[in-house]
């Protein structure tokens, strides 16, 4: 059967843009040694016939140069297919990598969003709203126990206006005690000119440590 038939051929691996590309490119390198060969080859022509003169022999080389700058611009028009096409498939690459990037963005997002589902089924609202209720009624209660306990017991009941008035009569007593302030100072001052010294009376007598006479 294999002989009228034939057998096919195993098929190969699909065609990679990463390695399409970077086939473009090395024919791309290639082309362009070429080029600067033929450069060389063309300024080296080009310096021979500066240095000829007229006549069958420049008109050889010149016949050379033509003949190898043909070649050169059949190359350079090679060399920038081959960079447009490289171009074109590394944007075609770029475009499928990202669409790639956004896929694998969007199953994370949707498996994120399917857990947060998951866990949100886990909370319980109305238990939660419970739960802070509770915590306002035990502050309250909190606060009405901090204020039963601060209550004053055995205080003896005294009128406001006795009050005020007691302390209208304190303030006026502090204020009179700094006006009288200065005679106390007045008092304290030293009476002798600073720099001078008191004289002795002669008639004083001296007293001993048993407040009698002392003996001279």
């Amino acid at each position: 059967m294999n002989r009228l038939f034939g057998t096919t051929k195993p098929r190969g691996p699909a065609p990679n843009l990463t390695d399409s590309i970077a086939n473009l490119d090395s024919r791309g390198d290639s082309v362009e040694k070429k080029i600067q060969k033929l450069d060389v080859e063309l300024k080296r022509y080009s310096e021979q016939m500066k240095k000829m003169r007229d006549g069958p022999s420049k008109n050889m080389v010149k016949q050379k140069a033509l003949r190898v700058l043909k070649q050169k611009r059949s190359y350079e028009n090679q060399l920038e297919g081959i960079r447009n096409q490289s171009f074109n498939m590394e944007q075609t690459n770029y475009t499928t990598q990202m669409l790639k990037d956004t896929k694998t963005s969007v199953d994370a997002m949707a498996t994120g969003l399917k857990q947060m589902k998951k866990e949100y089924k886990k909370v319980d609202i109305d238990k939660i709203e419970d739960l802070q209720d509770d915590m306002a009624d035990m502050m309250e209660d909190a606060n009405e126990i901090q204020e039963i306990m601060g209550r004053q017991y055995g205080m003896p009941d005294i009128d406001d206006a006795e009050l005020e008035a007691e302390l209208d009569a304190l303030g006026d007593e502090l204020l009179f005690d700094e006006d009288m302030s200065y005679l106390d100072e007045a008092a304290d001052a030293p009476t002798s000119i600073p720099g001078s010294s008191a004289k002795e009376d002669p008639s004083a007598t001296q007293l001993d440590e048993f407040g009698l006479p002392a003996l001279s």
